[in-house]
């Protein structure tokens, strides 16, 4: 038996990085997975590699940005297969780790409008369904970040994050829907490339960085997912409002 045997989970920006680790870790376990991306060409990579190794899954194109595109998400997804049982909020961008000196407000509004308000969004419209249902798990994807060590955008809206995670749980505490986050450490993905650290503020990550412990061990797309998917399992049915840190301890420097 797989730990999420039958249940319908949709992993938003599920075609990269951790989210597309998560959409494999969940097929595997049994789940039907709907991968919430916009770029239709890599949605359809993943999709296929899925179903081509025995999972179930299926894309829909979604700006996470937007509030309509995320309500008819939850909507498409509960009317196709009945109910909606897990949400990753993965989808995000990073900030360049931009200070507040060298951030304008186009791109604040970006980061935001991204790493935040897509989780408002999505969590409100799926929330409907799983209220409905009487049951449900909602994970986001915050970061180490959210204390302050990235730009100010990406900081402030993971923090956000952090504070929704727990505010949303404290509404649902008395019921069977569960509300955590996942708080990735430093994780090799396409936000930090060599490529993309290269178009970041040099010397505000060089500062950020004497606030962390940059030494230790990065972790993997594998061990997010391994995290996402004990909250989104049942073995995790006692457990809400929480923050898991995924990251060697960096944060604790």
């Amino acid at each position: 038996m797989g730990r999420l045997d039958d249940k319908v989970a949709i992993v938003t920006g599920g075609n990269s990085g951790i989210g597309e680790a998560t959409a494999r870790l969940f097929a595997c376990e049994g789940a039907q997975v709907v991968v919430a991306a916009r770029r239709a060409d890599e949605n359809r990579r993943v999709i296929d590699e899925i179903t081509a190794a025995g999972g179930r899954a299926i894309a829909l194109a979604t700006d996470v940005t937007a509030s309509d595109a995320c309500r008819r998400l939850s909507d498409a997804v509960a009317e196709r297969f009945g109910r909606i049982d897990v949400l990753v909020n993965n989808a995000g961008i990073g900030d360049k780790h931009m200070r507040l000196s060298r951030c304008d407000e186009a791109w604040y509004d970006t980061v935001v409008r991204t790493d935040q308000y897509s989780v408002y969004y999505l969590s409100k419209y799926v929330l409907g369904h799983m209220e409905r249902a009487g049951q449900g798990s909602i994970i986001n994807i915050s970061s180490i970040g959210a204390g302050g060590v990235a730009g100010v955008a990406y900081s402030a809206a993971k923090a956000a994050v952090n504070a929704m995670t727990k505010n949303i749980a404290l509404q649902y505490a008395a019921t069977d829907i569960r509300i955590n986050a996942v708080a990735p450490g430093p994780t090799p993905t396409a936000l930090n490339s060599p490529e993309a650290v290269k178009t970041f503020d040099q010397e505000f990550a060089a500062l950020t960085a004497k606030h962390i412990d940059v030494t230790l061990p990065a972790a993997t797309v594998d061990d997010q997912a391994e995290a996402i998917l004990f909250f989104a399992s049942d073995v995790s049915r006692a457990i809400t409002g929480q923050v898991l840190y995924v990251d060697h301890g960096t944060s604790l420097y």
